[in-house]
């Protein structure tokens, strides 16, 4: 699987440039060493993680578009 992670510019901030969604893609956060916190929600977790596995084996359709 690959390893994508979000881009920051100079000041730290998100840099979100979409030009088109193809399709959407199914990620598995990569989790580190540490014990995740009990508080978390399902939505901070495009915040609290730094970096996130692309599954291309979710559909057919997605490995044809992946590969």
């Amino acid at each position: 699987m690959w390893i994508v992670q979000p881009d920051f510019d100079a000041n730290g901030q998100w840099e979100l440039e979409v030009d088109c969604i193809l399709c959407g893609a199914h990620l598995i956060p990569v989790y580190g060493h540490h014990h995740l916190p009990m508080d978390i929600w399902h939505t901070d977790s495009l915040d609290i993680f730094q970096a996130y596995y692309v599954n291309k084996y979710i559909n057919h359709h997605t490995f044809e578009i992946a590969f």
